[in-house]
């Protein structure tokens, strides 16, 4: 099946995430980022994930999963060592319409975890629709090598510019023309040569 790709607004939203070795511990890394609610569940935790728990910034239960841990739980990751656990949860969380990814078990999962190149606000994510995440790491790495750190910043500008011209009195098709024309590639070449020569300017001094 076709998979239909989206980035989830997950701020304040509650994920549960059972399981906390150091696979999990990466699951709740990228919950932790996108500022999601995190709940471990798990008898045993990685010395990060109990850190994160010391510091409050997610709530770790060491022990066993319930069923009951789906209450008000958007989404749900399972990171054990059990495939009837993890079909277990799967068959839980289908019962209460929540979405779920099971680690490394494509049949039963909702979502995929892609492979992502992040600079700054700017995400590239990859899919193979399970079929071989191995090829969606390569590709991640052939387009962190294409697209350098120097997209977050030139990124934060075309933010700035396009909050400018929302703020005038422009027509839709005019504001539409502008905003193409500031992301275009002769626009990023500008970006680039003037942070060069703000670059020597500051080597000279």
């Amino acid at each position: 099946m076709p998979l239909f790709p989206a980035f989830l607004k997950l701020t304040g939203r509650r994920c549960l995430v059972v399981g906390a070795g150091p696979v999990a511990q990466e699951k709740i890394e990228s919950l932790l980022r996108a500022g999601a609610s995190v709940r471990v569940v798990a008898p045993h935790a990685t010395g990060s994930v109990r850190a994160w728990a010391r510091a409050k910034k997610i709530h770790w239960e060491p022990r066993k999963f319930r069923p009951a841990d789906f209450k008000g739980v958007f989404l749900v990751v399972a990171s054990t060592s059990s495939p009837s656990l993890h079909e277990k949860i799967y068959r839980q969380a289908r019962r209460r319409a929540v979405l779920c990814n099971v680690v490394d078990d494509p049949a039963h999962c909702d979502f995929y975890y892609g492979a992502v190149v992040r600079r700054g606000e700017l995400q590239i994510a990859i899919s193979t629709g399970g079929h071989s995440p191995a090829l969606a790491q390569r590709l991640r790495k052939k387009i962190e090598g294409e697209i350098g750190a120097e997209y977050e910043h030139w990124l934060e500008k075309l933010g700035a510019a396009r909050k400018r011209l929302f703020a005038k009195s422009l027509s839709p098709a005019r504001r539409k023309a502008l905003l193409h024309r500031l992301a275009s590639e002769i626009s990023f070449e500008k970006f680039l040569r003037k942070a060069q020569r703000k670059q020597k300017m500051n080597r000279r001094k």
